[in-house]
């Protein structure tokens, strides 16, 4: 026994270190508790197309919001096609519908009409989220109006 050196074991189950890790655990639990609705991934426009003329709008369409806007919002871009009219076109934003358009099946210029489009739903956003900001709240929940 003398004369033996036995170096003692360095262990991670101390109560410094318990306490440090339940810590850290209660930490990241009342983080993603509290997440703010801000987190959310923002940025998209989906494509609900079906025909080749809705894709052409989607492209020209989205092309106009990435180039002139920050894209802070998501996006939705669906059709319902008739074969003998052309396809109903219309952009829906957090469940509203802000921009409705007919489209023919021999539309040339699309991409004037995407752009007037992108612009216009730019511009619905921005009033919309102006309107968020403006209103009175002090009795009621935004969630509530």
């Amino acid at each position: 026994m003398f004369g033996y050196w036995q170096p003692q074991s360095r262990t991670t189950t101390g109560p410094a270190h318990r306490r440090l890790a339940m810590a850290l655990a209660l930490m990241s639990l009342s983080g993603a508790a509290t997440a703010d609705p801000e987190s959310e991934m923002m940025g998209f426009i989906v494509d609900r197309c079906i025909t080749r003329v809705c894709h052409d709008f989607y492209d020209a369409f989205a092309d106009r919001l990435s180039n002139t806007s920050r894209l802070d919002f998501n996006l939705a871009v669906f059709e319902r096609p008739d074969p003998r009219w052309g396809s109903l076109i219309w952009v829906e934003y957090e469940q509203r519908t802000l921009y409705r358009r007919f489209l023919a099946p021999n539309t040339v210029v699309l991409g004037d009409i995407a752009v007037q489009a992108a612009d216009q739903v730019k511009n619905r956003i921005a009033q919309s989220k102006l309107e968020v900001l403006l209103q009175d709240t002090t009795d009621l929940e935004k969630d509530e109006l």
